[in-house]
């Protein structure tokens, strides 16, 4: 994701998918093979901090290592993890070079085409951040004269917010950080995009921040695996409703992003 806006994430990932479709299908390792051979091969993009993130010993780690880890200790396999970026974690499922992949995975239909995905481990909230000295209470309440809103050069949400919030002011700059820091110091009034990414940076400053209750939108992150691996698939579905059920997601998530997460990811409105 390397910070970009999710919505953009599903641009980038209907790209990847509209190009592979059609494309040979890999003879991906069955749940018997994985079994056997006692490794579980996960991709994990350790570019997406804290999603995904290289330590001081320079080994994958993050929420999503941490996940895997998990499942691959219950399953008693050993878990191998291999670097993946966004545009290859597709490509590389599909080719049998892992078993699954996580990353920033949103279930999305282009992707659907191509792979199988569990149900959701997390979720990502494209909302609203403000401070608690702002009225709104959804995102119409920003389309006017004198909002200020401040967004990052090139994310999606400026193309969302010309199109549908066209009345607000709109502060243009370089990066997270910065953005943030105008609303701290009354620069701005508000900031639309994936908040379980911008939560961080805002432990910076005393300001009592708000998340807007409304969400402008809700994906789902998942893990991906071959198409037709039904029992892999199934296998998942099982250790990843057992972590939720024991709260180790839930945890996991506070420790790496060092809060709750925004949206129950077992509330999804789709099982597959």
């Amino acid at each position: 994701m390397s910070k970009i806006s999710m919505l953009g994430k599903l641009v980038i990932a209907g790209c990847i998918a509209s190009s592979l479709l059609g494309a040979a299908t890999a003879n991906a390792r069955s749940l018997d093979e994985i079994m056997k051979s006692k490794t579980l091969i996960v991709g994990v993009n350790p570019n997406l901090p804290p999603l995904g993130v290289y330590d001081d010993k320079n080994q994958i780690s993050g929420f999503d290592a941490t996940v895997a880890k998990k499942i691959a200790d219950s399953m008693g396999v050993k878990l191998e993890l291999v670097a993946v970026g966004s545009n290859d974690r597709v490509p590389f499922i599909m080719s049998d070079k892992i078993d699954a992949v996580m990353g920033g995975m949103t279930r999305n239909d282009d992707r659907m085409k191509v792979v199988d995905f569990t149900d959701p481990v997390n979720t990502e909230v494209l909302g609203i951040l403000t401070t608690d000295k702002k009225p709104y209470k959804k995102w119409q309440d920003l389309n006017d004269p004198s909002v200020k809103l401040v967004q990052v050069r090139g994310t999606t949400p400026i193309k969302y917010i010309q199109d549908n919030i066209p009345k607000a002011q709109l502060l243009i700059l370089d990066n997270y950080p910065d953005a943030v820091r105008a609303i701290a110091q009354g620069r701005a009034d508000a900031l639309i995009d994936v908040l379980d990414f911008m939560l961080d940076y805002t432990k910076k400053y005393p300001t009592k921040w708000h998340v807007v209750d409304d969400p402008i939108e809700v994906d789902y992150d998942c893990i991906a695996v071959s198409k037709g691996n039904t029992a892999l698939r199934e296998k998942l579905n099982t250790e990843i409703a057992a972590l939720h059920k024991s709260g180790f997601i839930g945890s996991s998530w506070k420790k790496w992003f060092g809060h709750a997460m925004l949206h129950d990811p077992t509330a999804s409105p789709t099982k597959y």
